[in-house]
C-alpha cells in the first residue's frame, strides 16, 4: 500500500508549525469556501432521540434529491433514484465500484498523472492498474485509441477517468469521450467517470457532458459522485455511485450491507444542500478561476518553472526545476521559511502508476485566496532560489 503523496509529508508540517512557521496548504483539496447554510441549518434542526443506522444504500430522500439534482442541473433526465447508491464519500463509492466489476488481478486503464488514491484503492482488491501516459507538454490530454489498444487483453475489466481531472486540472472534449465510448464498447469494458469536480469548469461551456449522457453506455457506465467538493463540505463524508446497470449497482449493495450504512447526519445535512440557489455555484466558480488565474500566472513567472492553466477542478500539474521534488518538498518543510512562511506542496511521483515518472513534478490544488496564493508563490520563489545553491 503506496503512501499518500497528499499526506505522507503531514509529520514534517506539524513540527514546521510548531516551531512557528505559518504554512501554506497547496497540496490537499480541502475548500476554504464556507459550506452553504442549509446544511449548518439542517443540522440543528434534527429532533431524534435515537441517532440509528440508515439502510444500506442511504435514505430514499437523499437519493430522490440527488437524482432530481442530477436531472435538472446536470440534464441526465434518465437517472432515478433507483440507479444511486448512498456512499461514505466519494473514496467509498470507488472502493465499492472496483470490488463489484473486478475481481484480484484483473486490470483496470487509468491515464496518468492519476488522482493517488486509484492506486491504493485497486491495490487493496489486488487490482492491477495499467497506465495510459499522457503528456504535460500538450496539456495531458487522452491519447490515440491506439495506446489503449497497446495495454488492453483478455483481464482488463475497466477504464477510470477522472473529469474534470484530479491532479491536472484537464476537462475532457466530447470527442475525448466518444473516444473512450468507442473503445469500451468494442471490448466490452466498464467506463468509469469520478465527476466530483465537474462544477468546477473554466472554459465556455457550463458542464462537460456526463458518461451517462451515452445511451449506448447504459450497461458500461458508472459515474461516481461526491458533495464534498461542489458543497465545500469534505467531512461529511456523503457520496454516490450511479449506473443504470443494476448488476453493478446490485453487487455494490451487498459490500454496503457489509459496512451497514453511510452517516445517518450528514445525509440528514445533505438533503438541505440539494436547495442551494444557482447564484452560489456562481460565485464559487468565479472564486476558483480568480484563483487559478493567480496561480498561473505567477508560477509562470518564477524562472524555470512550468504550469498550464486548467480546464476545471482546483488542481495543477507544475514543474520545477529540481530533480526530485519528494526530497524539495520535504526540505521547504522542514528546512526552509521566507519570513517565517512556507509552503506545503504534493510531490506529484505518487500521482504516477508508472514508476520514476514525475520526479520534477508538484501538484497543487488552488484552495487559497488570491492573497495567501501570491504568498505561497513568493515562498516557492525565494525557496527554489535557495535550494538551487545547495
Amino acid at each position: 500500500m503506496p503512501a499518500s503523496p497528499i499526506r505522507k509529508l503531514a509529520p514534517y508540517a506539524e513540527q514546521a508549525k510548531k516551531n512557528g512557521i505559518h504554512i501554506y496548504h497547496l497540496n490537499i483539496g480541502q475548500p476554504d469556501v464556507e459550506t452553504p447554510h442549509q446544511f449548518w441549518d439542517a443540522i440543528k434542526k434534527i429532533d431524534r432521540k435515537v441517532l440509528e443506522y440508515s439502510p444500506s444504500n442511504g435514505f430514499e430522500e437523499v437519493r430522490n434529491k440527488y437524482a432530481y439534482f442530477f436531472q435538472n442541473r446536470y440534464g441526465l433526465k434518465n437517472l432515478m433514484p433507483d440507479d444511486l447508491l448512498v456512499t461514505t464519500g466519494g473514496s467509498e463509492a470507488l472502493l465499492f465500484t472496483l470490488f463489484s466489476i473486478l475481481d484480484a488481478e484483473d486490470e483496470i486503464i487509468i491515464p496518468e498523472p492519476l488522482y493517488a488514491n486509484y492506486i491504493g484503492f485497486s491495490k487493496s482488491g489486488n487490482i492491477k492498474v495499467r497506465p495510459i501516459p499522457t503528456d504535460f507538454e500538450n496539456g495531458f490530454a487522452l491519447p490515440s485509441i491506439d495506446e489503449f489498444e497497446k495495454v488492453i487483453n483478455e483481464k482488463t475489466k475497466a477504464i477510470l477517468i477522472c473529469n474534470p481531472n484530479n491532479p491536472t486540472g484537464y476537462a475532457y472534449s466530447d470527442a475525448e469521450l466518444n473516444r473512450l465510448k468507442e473503445i469500451v464498447l468494442k471490448h466490452d469494458l466498464f467506463l468509469i467517470s469520478d465527476e466530483v469536480y465537474r462544477d468546477f469548469i473554466y472554459g465556455d461551456v457550463k458542464h462537460y457532458t456526463s458518461v451517462l449522457s451515452f445511451p449506448e453506455l447504459e450497461q458500461h457506465a458508472i459515474l461516481i459522485d461526491s458533495i464534498s467538493k461542489r458543497f465545500s463540505a469534505c467531512g461529511a463524508r456523503i457520496g454516490m455511485i450511479a449506473t443504470k446497470n443494476k448488476e453493478v449497482l446490485q453487487t455494490a449493495l451487498k459490500f454496503a450491507q457489509q459496512r451497514l450504512s453511510p452517516p445517518t447526519v450528514e445525509q440528514l445535512g445533505a438533503i438541505a444542500m440539494f436547495d442551494v440557489e444557482e447564484h452560489y455555484f456562481t460565485k464559487v466558480n468565479t472564486e476558483y478561476r480568480k484563483r487559478r488565474d493567480t496561480l498561473v500566472e505567477g508560477l509562470n513567472k518564477i524562472e524555470g518553472v512550468k504550469c498550464h492553466t486548467p480546464g476545471g477542478a482546483f488542481y495543477c500539474i507544475v514543474q520545477l526545476p529540481v530533480k526530485d521534488t519528494d526530497v524539495f518538498c520535504q526540505w521547504m518543510l522542514s528546512d526552509f521559511n521566507y519570513g517565517g512562511e512556507t509552503v506545503m506542496m504534493a510531490p506529484a511521483s505518487g500521482f504516477y502508476a508508472t514508476e520514476g515518472k514525475g520526479k520534477n513534478e508538484v501538484r497543487i490544488a488552488y484552495v487559497l485566496n488570491s492573497i495567501d496564493l501570491n504568498k505561497a508563490i513568493k515562498c516557492l520563489e525565494e525557496g527554489l532560489k535557495v535550494y538551487k545553491e545547495l
